[in-house]
């Protein structure tokens, strides 16, 4: 082999390889499934068991999160976010004088994650009137319906909402919140029905109310029971 072409072909492999690792597509997967504490009611003396797994990006722990990934499409998910909080007071102390103090982690639920299979990008959802302890949210599509509360967690909202639509389609008062110890304290889930879409909420003090979804509007269902 010349000389000269010896240069130009240990380039070619250079510039081969380094293409071909920019285009290694990266990997989304979960982690082993663990059981932990759910802190409840005014005291948190109360808990009761949730299920965490780690959300990975090759490998890497980027997230944690709770309960199963719904599918918007072949490309993106959505899955419910949780995190550990630091617990400790500043004056408490478990460890000896000039010895790092542990902290006492405690497990919350927290909102919705977006993920993106294609490009590995994961994402906050910002989803209107939602609360992280009571709302319990149900996918169907890009849409998703939950009861929300107003920021001085005292009204109780039924809200639906679109991928990609910064305020929500449906925002209906259904009335006062109990603000009680357990997440389903003032709404059960709701349910979807298809063709017509329609969504019911079940509100705990209050009745049962449907509405029909159509594009980014939402109407009350006919016949349901507040007609």
């Amino acid at each position: 082999m010349s000389k000269r072409l010896f240069p130009i072909s240990a380039l070619v492999l250079c510039l081969s390889s380094l293409l071909f690792a920019a285009a290694k597509p990266h990997v989304i997967s979960f982690g082993k499934s663990m059981t932990v504490k759910l802190f409840v009611g005014p005291t948190e003396e109360k808990t009761v068991d949730i299920k965490v797994r780690a959300l990975m990006v090759d490998s890497k722990i980027k997230e944690f999160t709770s309960g199963e990934p719904h599918d918007v499409t072949d490309r993106l998910f959505v899955i419910r976010r949780a995190f550990r909080v630091n617990d400790s007071l500043p004056v408490e102390t478990d460890a000896p004088v000039g010895q790092r103090k542990m902290p006492k982690w405690m497990w919350e639920r927290g909102g919705w994650l977006l993920a993106d299979r294609t490009t590995s990008r994961i994402t906050q959802l910002n989803l209107p009137d939602f609360d992280p302890f009571y709302s319990e949210a149900a996918w169907f599509r890009d849409y998703v319906a939950y009861c929300g509360l107003s920021d001085n967690a005292e009204k109780l909202y039924a809200v639906v909402t679109q991928l990609g639509r910064k305020k929500p389609i449906l925002r209906r008062d259904l009335g006062p919140a109990s603000q009680g110890e357990l997440p389903d304290a003032d709404c059960a889930i709701p349910t979807w029905e298809k063709q017509p879409v329609r969504v019911t909420f079940h509100p705990k003090k209050g009745e049962t109310i449907t509405f029909t979804v159509r594009g980014h509007a939402a109407d009350v269902a006919t016949g349901s029971e507040e007609e």
